[in-house]
């Protein structure tokens, strides 16, 4: 890769995993569940009609929309705003390559090589090492909230896999008009109308702007430089940039939100990072390996990395993506 490129993924890991701490900021302006919508609806407004009419099924734009955009956001903006440090979240999301693995092992017939089932178990162990941290200290349904929803991050991923979108920034911006219905509905039978009221009537610059950052930095920007890095590199040399989201949450979160990291979460953190790493470069070189070359083969070797480019967004998210 290009230095230029290098810099430019480099600083879209560092966009999702700021947006973590942009969450946690956005949550005392917002409910989660009308948080989580707002986000949804700038991030389709006005980019739905720039970037041309969907190159995928409504089938799938629906699919991912639900479980990425209601049940993945939903959990993750409703498990912070319980008390899940943003630091921490953008760590646990992490474990959604291994949920997109299995899933994709269940519904694919993909079957994880040793060296990923290597990745997995470390990773997990990841998970349990950052449970046992939290639970010493923490909102331990807030961090199964947050857990669940890497799970639905991961089903998004072999539901975007199956779609195999052609354009990650068409397809994210289409899905991302999805979730807005159903969120405002959720949030009106859960939060109530007079607390939606007052969130969007006390609406000042910072609130818009961490709607604008979440929305257009996170996505706009975000996938639609990811895209262009995937069309221009094999996927396992931008895939690996990913890793950096967590890195840049918890450090971000501890320099802005004043979050302490302790040893024991530095231990998940290498954990849940190294883990990560050999089930997702384990994966690709054994998609490289039994792919079958043909004209269009850097345009399907994106496929897969594409539902990776979602699971990157941390905000996923992004994000993916969150992130």
């Amino acid at each position: 890769m290009r230095p230029l490129h290098i810099a430019l993924a480099a600083l879209v890991a560092a966009v999702w995993g700021v947006n973590f701490v942009v969450i946690e900021v956005g949550l005392g302006h917002f409910p989660p569940l009308l948080f989580s919508a707002l986000r949804f609806l700038v991030a389709a407004l006005p980019a739905v009609f720039f970037v041309g009419r969907p190159k995928v099924a409504w089938k799938w734009i629906a699919g991912v929309g639900l479980v990425l955009g209601v049940a993945k956001f939903g959990l993750l903006f409703i498990g912070m705003d319980r008390g899940m440090p943003a630091g921490l979240s953008s760590l646990v999301l992490q474990v959604q390559a291994v949920f997109t693995a299995l899933f994709a092992a269940l519904a694919l017939g993909e079957r994880p090589g040793r060296t990923q089932v290597w990745g997995m178990g470390v990773a997990l162990a990841g998970i349990g090492v950052a449970a046992i941290d939290e639970g010493a200290g923490g909102p331990v349904l807030a961090f199964v909230l947050v857990l669940v929803a890497a799970a639905c991050w991961g089903v998004s991923n072999v539901l975007t896999r199956r779609a195999s979108p052609p354009d990650s920034l068409n397809f994210m911006v289409w899905v991302s008009t999805v979730p807005v219905l159903p969120l405002l509905g959720l949030s009106l039978l859960f939060e109530g109308w007079d607390r939606d009221a007052d969130a969007l009537a006390a609406l000042d610059w910072s609130g818009v702007g961490i709607i604008v950052y979440v929305a257009w930095i996170t996505t706009v920007f975000g996938f639609g430089a990811w895209g262009f890095l995937l069309r221009h590199h094999p996927a396992s040399s931008v895939a690996p940039f990913t890793l950096l989201v967590p890195v840049f949450g918890m450090s971000s979160a501890a320099l802005l939100l004043g979050e302490s990291v302790s040893p024991l979460r530095w231990c998940a953190a290498a954990l849940l990072v190294g883990g990560v790493a050999l089930t997702s470069l384990a994966g690709a070189r054994r998609a490289g390996a039994t792919a079958t070359p043909q004209p269009d083969a850097a345009v399907d070797a994106d496929a897969g990395p594409k539902a990776g480019a979602l699971a990157a967004a941390g905000d996923h998210g992004s994000g993916a993506a969150g992130r």
